[in-house]
């Protein structure tokens, strides 16, 4: 089954830059700790995180090979050959091509000049949420910065997540496991999600049990593509990265670097609203 956010961005991309995506080759790839990322020979750059607890398997030099049996050769290859990889079941080929899909939406953004929506620049998209009081907030992922700001303002929430031990104390207490999402995700009036659901694949299956009306926020490095498809789907706030210095990110990232090290220097955080 296809995701669905995927493949409609990669058929916006293609429909944007039409002739001229076959023109743009990847000059640069990197995998690092925290994110990964790419330079497109056009100049832009694209990040996606790094599934680091999906990597069981790459333990040694044999079985890493297997797992990223194209290293080595990622400078120079089209970037139409990244975007094969969007369904690819290899996850470090998949995050490098969503990383490159990233950064063809800016190259689409340029390209367009006027946006179909709202876009802010230097915005935190946890600053911009509405907590409700009443209500049931919901976080998908151990978003620690709006854990925080829920448990200081003594929020109703719960946090679902697939590891309780990258959460701490106060937030232990706010913990259900990621598979009672069916029992949780439908009570919310906020609905907090980390993009790695657009990496695994989980998205989608979590905004159809939504309830109608939520305030839902998609959030992170890998959810910095065209919004379109998540706009159609009931969310109504997008929270990403937009890369402006390409080379000065990677090297960062090359270097175990977070968003700490390059928001504001390399790359801004941006938020995506539907223009209504």
């Amino acid at each position: 089954m296809k995701n669905v956010f995927l493949s409609e961005a990669e058929e916006q991309v293609r429909e944007i830059l039409g002739a001229g995506l076959d023109d743009i080759t990847v000059e640069r790839a990197v995998f690092g700790l925290f994110f990964s990322g790419v330079k497109l020979s056009d100049g832009q750059g694209g990040l996606c995180f790094t599934p680091v607890k999906e990597l069981p398997e790459a333990v040694c030099c044999p079985s890493s090979a297997r797992a990223m049996p194209l290293s080595g050769k990622l400078a120079g290859r089209k970037v139409t050959e990244y975007l094969k990889d969007l369904e690819n079941p290899n996850i470090l080929r998949k995050t490098l091509a969503i990383a490159a899909l990233n950064a063809l939406t800016s190259s689409c953004w340029d390209k367009i000049g006027t946006l179909p929506y709202d876009v802010a620049t230097g915005v935190n998209a946890f600053d911009e949420i509405a907590i409700p009081a009443p209500g049931k907030t919901v976080v998908i992922g151990a978003l620690v910065p709006v854990l925080k700001r829920l448990i200081a303002e003594d929020a109703d929430f719960t946090v679902l997540e697939m590891d309780s031990r990258t959460l701490k104390g106060k937030e232990l207490d706010h913990y259900a496991p990621a598979s009672d999402a069916p029992q949780f995700v439908p009570q919310a009036d906020l609905l907090v999600i980390t993009g790695v659901t657009v990496l695994n694949d989980t998205l989608e299956g979590i905004l159809k049990m939504a309830k109608p009306g939520a305030q839902i926020l998609v959030t992170g490095p890998t959810a910095s593509m065209l919004p379109d498809a998540f706009f159609r789907r009931g969310v109504t706030m997008l929270g990403g990265i937009r890369v402006t210095r390409p080379d000065a990110v990677l090297d960062l990232v090359a270097e175990a670097g977070s968003g700490y090290h390059f928001y504001g220097k390399g790359a801004d955080r941006i938020v995506v609203r539907s223009a209504k």
